[in-house]
């Protein structure tokens, strides 16, 4: 911009001086300057065309060389860039189905727990223990039997002949009208003489 203004510039000057006859006689030193300027502005254009034409030569050239550094490159390691992009995509496959078969799956399991009722103690019938008359040791005899212990572990636990216990056990089936034992128990715990 500076170089075509300056051109200008000097062309009317120049223009305006021959229109008027020539150059004025006082006016010599000036048109010497100004054709000096002129003259230094047009350098100054030329060499700034000259720097920005070196300036794309050179940044074109340094292009074209990393161009073919990189294709020589490319060309000289091909089978070691190859082995490495395989070896990467398979370990990346490999994280992955890693992750993927490896990862817990979480499931809801619903459970039902028997949640143990307020304890409260056991409080024997009386009144039926009466009416039916059955003594203390033949309610000791029924519990044991109840936990499931034979004649002959009673008597070893309570002290007493095996004949003993064996006619307790015979009383307390006619008193509670039962054939078996365990049905003798079943009806213990319907009257509430044991727990």
């Amino acid at each position: 911009m500076i170089c075509a203004r300056g051109l200008a510039s000097r062309g009317r000057f120049i223009a305006g001086c021959r229109k008027a006859g020539g150059f004025p006689q006082g006016k010599r030193r000036s048109r010497k300057r100004i054709g000096l300027l002129a003259h230094l502005r047009f350098k100054f254009c030329e060499m700034k065309k000259l720097i920005l034409v070196y300036g794309v030569v050179g940044g074109v050239s340094i292009v074209l060389l990393r161009l073919i550094e990189y294709r020589f490159l490319i060309v000289s390691h091909s089978i070691e860039i190859y082995g490495g992009l395989i070896a990467a995509i398979f370990a990346a496959l490999g994280i992955w189905l890693g992750l993927k078969l490896t990862k817990t799956k979480e499931t809801v399991v619903v459970k039902e727990v028997a949640v143990p009722a307020p304890a409260r103690p056991f409080v024997i019938n009386q009144p039926k223990v009466d009416e039916l008359g059955i003594t203390k040791r033949e309610l000791e005899i029924l519990e044991l039997i109840a936990q499931g212990l034979s004649n002959r572990e009673i008597a070893e636990k309570l002290f007493v002949s095996e004949n003993t216990v064996k006619t307790h056990s015979s009383r307390l089936l006619e008193k509670l009208s039962a054939k078996r034992r365990t049905q003798a128990v079943q009806v213990a715990k319907q009257l509430g003489l044991i727990p």
